[in-house]
């Protein structure tokens, strides 16, 4: 399972949201099944809608 903690403790080096997508987007592509969303992405660009945003990104709608 792939955790959006995890992912941002792994890659302290990103600072927006908008650097975030292409990173679960590798993710999924690299064979994660299972996205939790555990915690909320802490950046300022951070949409109110960021759950959903995610979910497209690693399902390939985005």
């Amino acid at each position: 399972m792939l955790c959006l903690s995890e992912i941002l403790l792994k890659n302290h080096e990103l600072s927006s949201f908008e650097a975030l997508i292409p990173v679960i987007k590798q993710a999924a592509n690299e064979g994660a099944i299972h996205f939790s969303m555990d915690v909320k992405p802490p950046f300022n660009d951070t949409p109110e809608n960021w759950e959903d945003r995610l979910e497209a990104a690693f399902y390939g709608k985005l």
